[in-house]
């Protein structure tokens, strides 16, 4: 994984993650963000993975159904954001839509991507603390804008 600072203006960072083959992505996107204390910001993704989780969220069950996607696949959209949980670790909330040979799509929650041949990350931080409370009731961590 490589990284570069982009700019940095009034508090906000714009990093590039350029990912290499072999990388697990959602891991290696969470160590960046607690290496560079980032703590709120937008993530926006393209690239490829050799294979990949992804997940839907069952609400009768208030749990994630993992879509394994043993096959290469194009990262069409891989979109979300970074917050800090309650021990103040990063935490990532992603989205991916990933494409095949065949035209075909999936998407869902993105649990991991084993990166093959990259990954071009975009992380816009802004210069605010973000927190991410686990919901009992949903079962889910999100944002708590009253923290």
């Amino acid at each position: 994984m490589q990284q570069k600072l982009l700019s940095a203006d009034s508090g906000e960072r714009t990093f590039i993650v350029v990912m290499d083959e072999g990388d697990e992505a959602f891991s290696q996107l969470a160590s960046f963000a607690k290496e560079n204390s980032v703590t709120a910001a937008s993530v926006s993704a393209i690239g490829a993975f050799k294979t990949a989780t992804i997940a839907f969220f069952d609400y009768a069950t208030k749990s994630y159904q993992n879509i394994p996607v043993q096959q290469q696949s194009e990262v069409l959209s891989l979109i979300g954001d970074i917050a800090q949980d309650d021990e103040g670790n990063a935490s990532l909330h992603m989205h991916a839509v990933l494409g095949f040979s065949d035209g075909s799509t999936k998407g869902g929650h993105f649990v991991e991507g084993t990166v093959r041949p990259t990954l071009e990350i975009v992380v816009r931080e802004t210069p605010a603390n973000l927190k991410r409370r686990k919901r009992q009731d949903l079962g889910l961590a999100l944002i708590d804008l009253g923290t």
